[in-house]
């Protein structure tokens, strides 16, 4: 797989913009907006919708509802679906998808347990899974690929590779801005937000599709659970789905897994077995393989 690491340097602007985030009721506030983009009344719904598409520049002739007005919330055109077309599947039977929408700001080896952030910032792969270290094990000197979602982009997340459902771990933590300047600035970033990381096995091994939660980002949801959060509690939650009497779903390659209810950052780890000299992908706007199959 090829390597992509955006190494620049967090600025003074980029440590006072994430000093004012800092002390901020972060769950309080996303639990406003949790609130407020549910909100059905037309007017207030149709005047968000409709100053978010002109702040955002939204492409609406993607979507499958063209219309701003027939959404019902805001949340409802936030997580809008999209026409068939708007996202080809690649011509490779055998690459591995890019879950969502956005822009890789970091992709390449987890460098023994270590998962690169920015400049001068790394976690885990423990620690972001939740402190399972068995499992993390299992992601020892692999890949890993980090998406940024700005709110511009599409909000479901689909799946990279066919893989069947082995267990769904709940991570309680802060709602820190996903944006670059508070991931060039903030430790440990996405292995100190909340989080939902969800385990496949897949044909190639295992793969984990983490979804991190941010800011105003207080719902995330699985096709299989729903809304897995919030509430947003405070100790670790692992449901397993390979019990003898539970069995978990299994998930073909792009189909839809989850989504984002306001937008966020996914994050794929894949084995050591799992590619290598795949082409750049850098910046995109379509779902588009980022990753080789090794056979």
């Amino acid at each position: 797989m090829s390597v992509y690491r955006d190494e620049s340097p967090a600025t003074w602007l980029d440590h006072l913009k994430a000093a004012l985030l800092r002390p901020l009721p972060h769950h309080a506030i996303s639990r406003v907006t949790h609130w407020a983009v549910r909100v059905e009344t037309p007017w207030f719904k149709n005047l968000l919708i409709k100053t978010f598409i002109r702040v955002f520049k939204v492409d609406m002739s993607e979507a499958l509802e063209e219309a701003p007005t027939a959404y019902p919330t805001f949340n409802a055109f936030f997580t809008r679906a999209l026409k068939p077309e708007a996202r080809p599947m690649p011509d490779d039977p055998d690459a591995i998808l890019s879950p969502a929408d956005g822009t890789i700001s970091q992709m390449g080896p987890i460098e023994g347990d270590t998962i690169f952030q920015a400049k001068g910032h790394g976690f885990t792969t423990a620690e972001l899974l939740g402190g399972d270290e068995a499992l993390a094990e299992e992601f020892r000197d692999g890949w890993f690929a980090t998406i940024y979602l700005s709110p511009r982009d599409y909000h479901r997340v689909h799946m990279p590779m066919t893989g069947t459902l082995r267990k769904m771990i709940h991570v309680p933590g802060r709602l820190f801005s996903v944006a670059p300047f508070t991931v060039r600035t903030v430790p440990k970033l996405f292995a100190r937000n909340e989080r939902v990381a969800c385990i496949f096995d897949t044909e190639c091994g295992p793969m984990a599709l983490v979804l991190v939660g941010a800011i105003n980002v207080g719902s995330i949801e699985t096709v299989w659970a729903g809304e897995v959060t919030p509430p947003a509690g405070n100790r670790v939650t692992t449901h397993q789905y390979n019990q003898p009497r539970q069995v978990g779903p299994t998930i073909r390659r792009g189909e839809e897994a989850g989504r984002f209810n306001m937008g966020s950052t996914a994050i794929i780890l894949v084995p050591a077995i799992v590619g290598t000299d795949s082409t750049p992908a850098g910046p995109y706007t379509e779902v588009h393989a980022i990753l080789n199959r090794v056979h």
